[in-house]
């Protein structure tokens, strides 16, 4: 057998066991999202219409049942997000431990339906990537695939979370391996695939069912401002984060911990609803409001990004995802108020909200292209914002790496290879 034909036998080989990993994958990620969907949007209804000071508690019962989740289910393993993802790609002895799958599963859930400011993407990339690493231990395909099978489980789970099959398969390569190679393309494919057909027969319900106006090439100049911007916000988000983050791993009292960080984060959310959870409701609130005013969402800009820091030194379970979606689209909202009150020009609100979210998100998880098609996707007619978006995610993207060589997620690798680079 010639050496073209084993190759073309193991890509086949690849395609059909990521079809499954893609199978697995969107099961668990639907799963996870309308359990989610469901019950937070339950849990802040109630709380709105009873006694609105529960939410200043609700944080801290979650977090605290994370807590014991962790030392007594899960036996103190910790859990590094996608930090351990990355680890795992490049250490090929390494790899995800099966606890990681329900941990992450109900860690996010039980942290977002608490009202914990984060959201459940990176527990659902961390649950698929354990799934396609452990399709891998079972032999079930060649031994050099290990991270193809696990950037395809990320990509599906990505894809089924905001229904966009295009930015799963980008995620995957551009975000969990941050290298191109044929087989990773292939994999990711057959996973986001199978994902598709999960999301169009399903439904593909937008995060915003709000249709967007035609953009207007007199905005250009205030968009590529909102790119710069969303770049500073989110290098700001970044170094928040690993401060907080810092900052509560050395409080040695659990129970000082996890109350210090989830009360400040109820508090936050009984004086600003619009944060509670993942905040894609607030969002929906916020932008079919009749007004907002510069002071309000200057506030939620702020408040967001320390809010998910807050929840996640005290314990929570989560990443940057939806909270640099949340942030750039208010700070999208702010700068188009500011040009509609100071400027006098007619601008789309929404339009601004989405290119902010988009520049954002580009520059807190330096994935342009990923964040360009899950905006697209999160409209209903979002790709008539595809050009200003590229201009804008890449712009911002490359202004937040020259600030910072590193995100949230590399902040432990960017570290170790600089004290090894000083040995």
């Amino acid at each position: 057998m010639n050496r073209k034909k084993v190759i073309h036998q193991n890509y086949f080989k690849l395609f059909a066991i990521s079809l499954i990993v893609g199978l697995l994958s969107s099961i668990l990620a639907i799963s996870l999202r309308f359990i989610t969907e469901k019950t937070e949007h339950h849990v802040f209804n109630f709380v709105s219409e009873t006694n609105p000071y529960l939410f200043i508690i609700l944080p801290s019962i979650g977090i605290t049942i994370i807590y014991f989740l962790r030392k007594y289910v899960f036996q103190g393993r910790k859990n590094k997000g996608m930090t351990e993802i990355y680890k795992t790609l490049d250490l090929r002895k390494d790899h995800l431990p099966l606890f990681k799958i329900p941990s992450h599963f109900i860690n996010g859930f039980l942290t977002v339906i608490f009202g914990g400011s984060t959201g459940i993407e990176v527990s659902t990339v961390v649950s698929t990537a354990t799934i396609g690493n452990e399709v891998y231990k079972k032999n079930f395909s060649a031994k050099l695939y290990k991270r193809e099978l696990i950037c395809a489980a990320s990509a599906a789970g990505v894809a089924i979370l905001f229904s966009s099959p295009i930015a799963g398969l980008l995620f995957g390569i551009e975000a969990i391996s941050r290298k191109y190679k044929p087989t990773i393309l292939i994999s990711c494919l057959a996973s986001t695939l199978v994902a598709a057909l999960f999301i169009y027969g399903l439904g593909n319900e937008r995060i915003i069912p709000t249709q967007i106006v035609e953009w207007k090439w007199q905005a250009t100049p205030f968009f590529l401002l909102l790119s710069l911007l969303g770049a500073l916000i989110a290098v700001g988000f970044t170094l928040l984060m690993i401060r907080i983050k810092t900052f509560f791993g050395n409080i040695n009292n659990n129970f000082i911990r996890v109350n210090l960080g989830a009360i400040t984060v109820g508090l936050i959310i009984f004086f600003f609803p619009v944060l509670f959870g993942d905040s894609y409701h607030g969002l929906n609130e916020v932008l079919h409001a009749e007004t907002n005013s510069m002071g309000y969402l200057f506030l939620l800009v702020l408040l967001k990004p320390l809010a998910s820091s807050l929840t996640l030194g005290a314990g929570g379970d989560g990443g940057v995802f939806a909270p640099s979606i949340i942030m750039g689209a208010f700070l999208g909202l702010l700068v188009a108020i500011f040009c509609q009150t100071f400027l006098h020009m007619e601008v789309s609100p929404i339009n601004f909200a989405l290119i902010g979210a988009g520049s954002a998100l580009s520059a807190a998880i330096y994935a342009p292209f990923t964040s360009i098609f899950l905006i697209c996707n999160i409209v209903p007619n979002g790709y008539s914002l595809i050009i200003p978006l590229i201009v804008c995610c890449l712009v911002s993207k490359y202004l937040a790496y020259k600030l910072l060589p590193y995100n949230v997620y590399t902040y432990d690798m960017y570290k170790e290879n600089l004290k090894n680079s000083l040995a």
